[in-house]
C-alpha cells in the first residue's frame, strides 16, 4: 500500500476489496453447493423406495462440469453491495467462509425446493407415459430386468426393457433440465447476501451470459442428434420444461422475502439463522 501511493485512503479501498472477494467467494460456494441436494436425492429415493432411477450419473456430470461452471465463476465478477462498508468487522471465529448457515440455506432450504422440482418433473413424465407415482414404488427390480419385456403400467399397457430404458433416460434428461431451470433463480438470489435483487440490478454481464450459456448448453445436450447414443440424453417435449419453472419462481420469491425480513429486522432471528 505504502509502496504504491503512500496514501492512507488506500486502506479503505483495500478493506472494501477484501470484503468484496470474501462476499463473492461465499456466493459462488452457496450457488455450487445448492445443486448437490437435487443430485443426490434421486439416488436416495432409488434405494429407499425402489423406483426407476430418476437421474443418472452422466447427467450429474453434465451439471457439475457443464451448466454450473460458467455461472459459478460469474459470481466473482459481481459488484459490491451497497452496505458492504457499513457492516461490522466479521468475527473470524464464527463468520467463516463456509458456515452452518450457508449449509442450511444451500442444503436445507433452496436445495430442497430444487429437489422437489426435479421429482415433480420426473413423476409428471412417468404419469404421462402410463406410470402413476404409486405404481413406481417397488418397481425397480422388474424395471431393470432385461428378462421382463411385458411390464404393465397403470393402464395395463406392456413395456419392453428397451422402451422402459428410453423413458428412464428421458426422465434423466428432464430432471437435468429442471435443475438448470431452478439454478436460474439460485444464481440470481446468490448475487446478494442482504440487498434486494431489485436494488442490486442485473449489471453483471458475465452472470447474464452464464444464464444464457447454461440454458443453451442444456438445450444442446437435450436436442442434438446422437446424444442418445453417447450421453443417453433424449429430446424433451417443450411442455416438459414448464413444470420446474414455478419452483424457480418460488425460490426467487422465498429468498427475496427472507432478505426483506432480514433488512427490516437487523439482528433478529432471520439474520441469526439464515444470513450466511
Amino acid at each position: 500500500m505504502i509502496l504504491l501511493d503512500d496514501n492512507f485512503a488506500s486502506i479503505v479501498t483495500g478493506v472494501e476489496e477484501g470484503r468484496l472477494i470474501f462476499d463473492n467467494l461465499k456466493k459462488s460456494i452457496a450457488y455450487t453447493l445448492t445443486s448437490n441436494i437435487p443430485e443426490i436425492s434421486p439416488f436416495l429415493l432409488f434405494i429407499l423406495a425402489d423406483v426407476p432411477l430418476p437421474l443418472g450419473t452422466v447427467t450429474i456430470l453434465c451439471i457439475d462440469l457443464g451448466t454450473d461452471m460458467v455461472p459459478a465463476i460469474s459470481l466473482a465478477y459481481e459488484e459490491a453491495e451497497a452496505d458492504i462498508m457499513k457492516r461490522q468487522p466479521r468475527n473470524p471465529f464464527t463468520d467463516k467462509l463456509v458456515n452452518e448457515r450457508l449449509i442450511s440455506m444451500a442444503y436445507g432450504q433452496i436445495g430442497m425446493i430444487q429437489a422437489a422440482a426435479g421429482f415433480f418433473v420426473y413423476f409428471v413424465i412417468m404419469a404421462e407415459n402410463g406410470f402413476r407415482p404409486m405404481t413406481l414404488l417397488g418397481l425397480r427390480k422388474a424395471w431393470d430386468s432385461k428378462a421382463v419385456n411385458d411390464l404393465k403400467d397403470s393402464y395395463g399397457q406392456e413395456w419392453t426393457y428397451h422402451n422402459r430404458k428410453i423413458l428412464e433416460y428421458t426422465c434423466h434428461t428432464a430432471f437435468f433440465v429442471s435443475i438448470v431451470i431452478v439454478q436460474w433463480a439460485d444464481l440470481i438470489i446468490c448475487k446478494t447476501r442482504r440487498n434486494s435483487i431489485l436494488h442490486q440490478g442485473m449489471s453483471n454481464w458475465v452472470l447474464n451470459f452464464g444464464l444464457v450459456f447454461e440454458t443453451l448448453l442444456a438445450a444442446f445436450l437435450s436436442y442434438t442428434p446422437g446424444m442418445d447414443k453417447g450421453l443417453r440424453m433424449y429430446p424433451l417435449k417443450f411442455n416438459w420444461w414448464i413444470p420446474a419453472m414455478p419452483f424457480s419462481l418460488v425460490i426467487f420469491l422465498y429468498d427475496e422475502a427472507r432478505r426483506y425480513i432480514l433488512r427490516r429486522n437487523p439482528g433478529g432471528w432471520v439474520e441469526n439463522e439464515t444470513y450466511y
